[in-house]
């Protein structure tokens, strides 16, 4: 079994490295080889099987074609210029989320054996005219850049799964968080860091008020999903291979609220509220509240709580609070 991740040096990447890392196989067979790829030769995981790590712009067909020298039977396709970079620079977001994936699906198909495709899309899919509950089968309707660039992405795997070519599965991921390391472009990356900054000793600024709702999912969860979307058979998902992966929606202040809970009132003290009109233009056009009725069918996983999310991001991904 040969694995290959593209934004293998992201920390959902990392994530589902080490995670298949400690499980040493995937389907019910060994794991004998795994490629992390990222535009930065991305950083190393210790696995008991050999591990190579590639810089790549998928932008780029012949470096791609490169990373295909040898075939893989699954490919996590992580790789993504993120919401608020792709907003604010359309040609970049283009080339990367839709140019950078059409040569990873062409890669893919080349190897003439229909690896299973496992694509990071997102709920900004969804929006404008659509309801405020989103449930299953709904006409798409992204309404910023990324959104637009994902469900074209979504359009091409279910096309060539229709093909043949590959095993596609799509999820449109919820906003994760908590997300570790440093904040970057994404319009949802307040919604981390005024939980990571603050719990680190650091101040982080909210720009939507205390009763902004969201659809999120905790990192754990995620990892869980995108392994169990590898390892299930793609014909359940039936004729539209993307789907709303699960969630919770909790206000900005609920969560706020629940990491008080855990971890006490000094995180909170730490938050500014400055409204951003740009970022808030962005996150109120996705939508916040789903029933994921098919999702659930197929096994994948809701949180709980968004405790949980605070207590695992304490324990996975804490760095020391600065002085």
């Amino acid at each position: 079994m040969r694995i290959l991740i593209t934004g293998g040096g992201g920390f959902i990447g990392q994530k589902i490295a080490k995670a298949l890392a400690g499980n040493g196989q995937l389907r019910g067979t060994p794991i004998t080889g795994l490629t992390l790829v990222d535009l930065a030769a991305p950083p190393a995981v210790n696995a008991g099987f050999p591990i190579e790590y590639l810089a790549c712009d998928i932008s780029d067909r012949k470096a791609v074609e490169q990373v295909f020298v040898r075939p893989y039977d699954v490919i996590f396709h992580l790789a993504a210029v993120v919401s608020g970079a792709a907003e604010a620079d359309f040609d970049l977001g283009m080339r990367v989320n839709l140019t950078g994936m059409i040569h990873v699906l062409e890669a893919a198909r080349a190897q003439g054996t229909c690896p299973i495709v496992v694509y990071a899309s997102s709920v900004a899919a969804h929006g404008g005219e659509e309801p405020e509950i989103i449930t299953d089968g709904l006409e798409l309707n992204p309404q910023t850049s990324y959104g637009s660039q994902k469900v074209m992405g979504e359009l091409l795997l279910n096309d060539m799964t229709r093909k043949c070519f590959l095993d596609g599965r799509g999820l449109r991921l919820p906003t994760v968080t908590v997300r570790p390391g440093q904040a970057n472009a994404a319009a949802s990356s307040f919604m981390s860091s005024i939980f990571r900054d603050t719990l680190q000793g650091e101040p982080s600024n909210c720009p939507v008020s205390p009763d902004f709702p969201v659809w999120h999912s905790a990192p754990r969860t995620v990892v869980e999903n995108f392994l169990h979307a590898a390892e299930i058979d793609g014909a359940a998902f039936g004729f539209n291979r993307n789907i709303n992966l699960p969630g919770r929606t909790d206000s900005i202040g609920e969560m706020i609220a629940a990491m008080t809970r855990v971890a006490g009132p000094e995180a909170e003290a730490r938050i500014t509220w400055q409204s951003d009109p740009v970022i808030e233009t962005i996150v109120t056009g996705w939508r916040t509240y789903f029933q994921t009725d098919k999702a659930l069918r197929l096994g994948f996983r809701a949180d709980t709580s968004f405790e949980d999310s605070i207590r695992w991001f304490l324990e996975d991904d804490i760095k020391a609070p600065t002085p």
